[in-house]
């Protein structure tokens, strides 16, 4: 029997990635249908939204390892803040 992918299994960030490239030069096109258009601005639009989902996801599993006075690791969270202001 032939195994078959899940279409509940979400996608890696990189190939979401890919899927909305892809999307974008199509919508560049300018042979494009109105109606084609629409289709593929509406899956980017979702397409975005998850890479931003799994971007946010990802950054809040990223820590920091910081030497201590004492020469001891220590984890914390990573944080990209905002840049200062000068």
């Amino acid at each position: 029997m032939a195994q078959t992918q899940e279409p509940d299994k979400p996608q890696t960030f990189e190939k979401n990635l890919e899927r909305l490239d892809s999307i974008v030069r199509q919508l560049e096109s300018a042979d494009l249908p109105l109606e084609k258009a629409i289709q593929f601005y509406e899956e980017g639009m979702k397409l975005a939204q998850v890479c931003h989902k799994q971007l946010e996801e990802a950054e809040g599993k990223v820590e920091i390892l910081r030497k201590k006075a004492g020469g001891r690791m220590s984890r914390e969270p990573f944080d990209i803040g905002t840049p200062e202001s000068p």
